[in-house]
């Protein structure tokens, strides 16, 4: 059996509903911090801070554990990242985010992070991400520590901050100039834990259900009824994964129908389904998809 971290705070809501939509529900009960899983694979679950999951996983706390890119970085933790989950906080997909640069939306004469000035006050909750980032640059400046709310220090030349959009960051007036790197929330495992046959096994398993997941949205499944005159017309304009799946209909009638099933994007079926019909479609289905596991 395997035990799993989760983050709390901004990663928890979208991180609990991935589980949900995996058919595995953290049920958490009136202490957050020991939720649980009715899963014969998963022995315990927590809720932790994102930060400290990292470490927690290098030294064996936990088998495995959902964070973001940069405190794995941040942490500089020896673990085994297995997963792209591609969620964030209020998105479900393509939920990557990115650590910035900042400064006052008023600051003069400052484009870009080689015209911050030597000894200048940068806040941050990536102290190390940060000087890095200067020693590379060869600009010497004075880091502080940010306990959170890094876009209220208003006090400082700069702020390095993680956001999705910047718009935080606009209505607290400060002005993006510099991208440090990007991030997204990782599925990462012990290293013991990974070599260990039987546990590795489980994590598979668990990887499967939460990507499956991941996969699937944003998607549909479509199924129609096409004449065998407009067969060919139609599957050659319309997207699937592969191939589309067709399949003859059964019994006689004057004309010979196909049925056609294929997955497409949600964003484009809404244009996708008139011109189905317009092609020669008929008894055309949209269909949710929980899972697609490749």
């Amino acid at each position: 059996m395997i035990s799993i971290v989760i983050p709390k705070g901004s990663l928890e809501a979208q991180t609990l509903l991935l589980f949900k939509q995996a058919d595995l529900e953290i049920k958490v009960t009136s202490r957050e911090y020991n939720p649980r899983i009715e899963d014969p694979r998963i022995e315990k679950v927590k809720i932790l801070r994102p930060q400290e999951i990292p470490e927690y996983v290098e030294k064996g706390y936990f088998d495995v554990g959902i964070t973001g890119k940069d405190w794995i970085e941040e942490r500089g933790a020896d673990v085994v990242e297995i997963a792209d989950l591609s969620y964030s906080k209020t998105l479900e997909k393509e939920g990557t985010v990115k650590i910035v640069l900042a400064v006052q939306a008023d600051a003069t004469g400052i484009n870009t992070a080689k015209d911050i000035k030597p000894q200048s006050k940068v806040s941050t909750e990536y102290p190390k991400l940060t000087k890095s980032f200067f020693d590379k640059l060869g600009i010497p400046v004075q880091i502080f520590f940010s306990y959170g709310a890094t876009e209220a220090k208003d006090m400082m030349d700069g702020i390095v901050e993680l956001t999705e959009t910047g718009e935080t960051l606009r209505k607290n007036n400060w002005r993006i100039i510099d991208t440090i790197e990007e991030s997204s929330t990782k599925l990462i495992v012990n290293k013991d834990s990974w070599d260990d046959r039987e546990k590795r096994r489980e994590i598979e398993e668990i990887k499967t259900l939460l990507s499956g997941v991941i996969e699937a949205r944003g998607k549909v499944l479509l199924s129609m009824n096409v004449p065998e005159a407009k067969l060919k017309e139609l599957v050659s304009a319309l997207p699937a994964m592969k191939k589309p799946t067709i399949s003859q209909l059964y019994g006689d009638t004057k004309e010979r129908y196909y049925a056609v099933e294929t997955v497409v994007s949600k964003r484009e079926v809404n244009i996708l389904i008139p011109e189905l019909k317009r092609m020669g479609a008929e008894d055309i289905i949209e269909i949710d998809i929980a899972k697609i596991v490749r």
